[in-house]
């Protein structure tokens, strides 16, 4: 009787400690076995075998006046534990928030483009190029036009750097980048054009055209049977190779027009671009660009003999080129997309009436 009189107490806690066994299992199962908590069999209490082991800090508080583990932690922590029960019992919110006064910064968007930036914000998805695509544009228009008189090789070379722009800016513009292979192909197919019409009358130019789009159509659905994206992904880039090549043929007819008829249009298209990048009212803006175009078209119509007439063809290219700029300015387009489809597109567009409306004219 004083054996077990003194059992109970040195240890008075084994009771409450033996039903915790009950339901829960023996305490060195594998879980905490390794954590310096003794590795006999769990009958009552027992004292650990290592008395100098450093137990591992516990986030866990016993309900009851049994024992704490988050003594000594800081005021945080051990209020942190408070939120944790023993198992079956219900449990109180465990995730301990950030102090409710700390509000998130707003976004910084200064750091982002100007497209991204008005995406963001939901803007326009209509940006237009500026000034600097315009400038651009106009450059390559009057090159053009001081090298139409001229042996057809000059204005070759200005038509085939039309081209390539032409090509990587389409691409660029339907967010298709480096997309090497679609841009390679519709830049070649529009030297090819090129090609054969320095080998072939003027004449036969719709013939060379319509020729060289039937075998490069060909040729793109060839280069879409390897690829290995999904259905949808293989028609967006069949359409952007097809559309592509058929504005690099169609950036020839610059090439094909009578040499007065390809002044007048880039002469048109330059002032027509020029004027629409003023810092004007939309409104406002397009009815200028065209009036300025039309009035280039009379004053280089002059020259090449086809008088007020021309004003027809400055009208008519001036519109291309407005167009080609309202296709480059759609969807958030990047400074990328300005700097190439913003460039080739207004000057590209214009090539089929300035051929039309030349051998009309002439």
């Amino acid at each position: 009787m004083s054996t077990e009189m003194s059992d109970q107490q040195h240890n008075p806690y084994g009771q409450q400690y033996g039903s915790y066994d009950q339901q829960y299992g023996s305490y060195d199962n594998g879980a905490y076995g390794s954590a310096g908590y003794g590795n006999g069999a769990y009958d009552g209490y027992q004292y650990p075998q290592d008395a100098y082991a450093q137990p591992q800090p516990q986030t866990q508080t016993w309900e009851g006046n049994t024992w704490q583990t988050d003594a000594g932690l800081p005021a945080h922590a051990s209020a942190a534990a408070e939120t944790t029960h023993l198992p079956g019992q219900h449990a109180a919110p465990q995730a301990v928030a950030a102090p409710q006064s700390v509000a998130a910064p707003p976004e910084d968007l200064s750091h982002l483009a100007p497209n991204q930036r008005a995406r963001a914000l939901g803007h326009s998805p209509i940006i237009p190029p500026g000034f600097q695509p315009a400038a651009l544009t106009a450059g390559l228009a009057v090159l053009l036009a001081l090298a139409a008189p001229l042996p057809q090789v000059f204005p070759a070379v200005v038509v085939a750097v039309l081209q390539a722009v032409t090509a990587a800016g389409w691409f660029r513009l339907n967010g298709m980048w480096p997309a090497r292979q679609g841009i390679a192909l519709a830049f070649l197919g529009g030297l090819v054009t090129d090609v054969a019409l320095l080998a072939t009358d003027r004449d036969e130019a719709p013939v060379v055209g319509i020729g060289t789009l039937g075998v490069w159509c060909l040729l793109v659905l060839v280069l879409q049977l390897r690829n290995r994206s999904s259905a949808d992904e293989r028609m967006y880039a069949l359409t952007a190779g097809l559309t592509s090549s058929a504005l690099a043929v169609l950036a020839a007819g610059h090439l094909a027009a009578e040499p007065h008829a390809t002044v007048t249009g880039a002469a048109a298209v330059a002032v027509a671009v020029l004027a629409r990048a003023l810092p004007l009212p939309g409104p406002v803006s397009v009815v200028l660009a065209l009036l300025a175009a039309t009035g280039a078209g009379i004053a280089a119509g002059q020259l090449g003999g086809y008088g007020t007439a021309g004003a027809v063809l400055g009208l008519a290219a001036g519109g291309c080129a407005l167009i080609g700029l309202r296709v480059a300015s759609y969807d958030y387009p990047s400074r990328f997309v300005h700097l190439t489809a913003g460039v080739a597109l207004p000057l590209a567009l214009a090539a089929p009436a300035v051929y039309v409306l030349g051998r009309a004219l002439g």
